[in-house]
């Protein structure tokens, strides 16, 4: 049985999300002592003794949600956004010419993979809403190393999960040198999943248990608030912005 909490996990979250494992563990009354952080995610998310895990909105549209079972979907309680929806910024150099997205007609985006909702698809299609087009492109494996190269000079602009952006203010030093421009629209937030033919209620249950018990400085530490529990056929039918090319 393994269970796996990673798409916020850094250094400085580490321990919250520890406590919030061991929360979950002890009203579900199962469950690995600790955390899997080592290992292919894609081989996490489908292994077939997987308690709980969390993973990105595209991948589970794309490939995972006829082989997972949805559990719930995260309240980050972010500005103008609903809980269980998230939505990404639009960062540049502090320093950068632009004054608005449309002067990004034409530049650079460090995006973290071409299978990501928030790093790729969703500015992606807000550049489409909007009539203009990246000139070339970056891939840097994570929303951290994106916002690096745009720092470092490598990219003009990148698309942030605005919870890891959130985690990069507090804790990276090259995030005051960059600035938001833009926001994109919200969409479903990173889902809870489960093995398929686990019954997702209990670790709903647990979760949300789990949630609301950690002392308020882990839930901030976290940007971690609540959970809204989760439909897959309402998941699904939410709209949600697809790329209109490949990176």
């Amino acid at each position: 049985m393994i269970a796996a909490l990673p798409m916020y996990d850094r250094p400085e979250t580490e321990a919250a999300v520890d406590r919030l494992w061991a929360g979950i563990r002890a009203h579900l009354g199962q469950g690995p002592e600790a955390l899997s952080r080592d290992g292919d995610l894609w081989a996490i998310w489908q292994a077939p003794d997987l308690l709980l895990a969390q993973t990105c909105g595209l991948p589970y549209r794309a490939r995972l949600h006829d082989r997972v079972t949805l559990v719930a979907a995260p309240d980050h309680r972010q500005p103008d956004t609903p809980p269980g929806q998230y939505h990404s910024v639009i960062v540049t150099r502090a320093d950068d010419p632009a004054r608005g997205f449309a002067d990004l007609d034409g530049r650079t985006l460090a995006h973290n993979d071409p299978l990501s909702q928030s790093g790729w698809a969703a500015p992606s299609a807000h550049a489409a809403a909007h009539g203009i087009a990246f000139g070339s492109f970056v891939e840097t494996g994570a929303h951290r190393a994106s916002a690096r190269a745009v720092a470092e000079g490598r990219a003009d602009c990148a698309a942030l999960d605005a919870v890891s952006w959130a985690l990069m203010e507090r804790h990276d030093p090259f995030a005051a040198g960059l600035r938001v421009i833009d926001r994109t629209v919200p969409t479903p937030a990173l889902p809870f999943i489960t093995a398929q033919g686990n019954d997702p209620a209990p670790i709903t249950r647990a979760l949300g248990a789990a949630i609301a018990a950690l002392d308020p400085a882990d839930r901030d530490t976290l940007c971690l608030h609540g959970i809204v529990p989760a439909d897959k056929a309402a998941y699904l039918a939410q709209p949600i912005p697809a790329p209109p090319r490949a990176a």
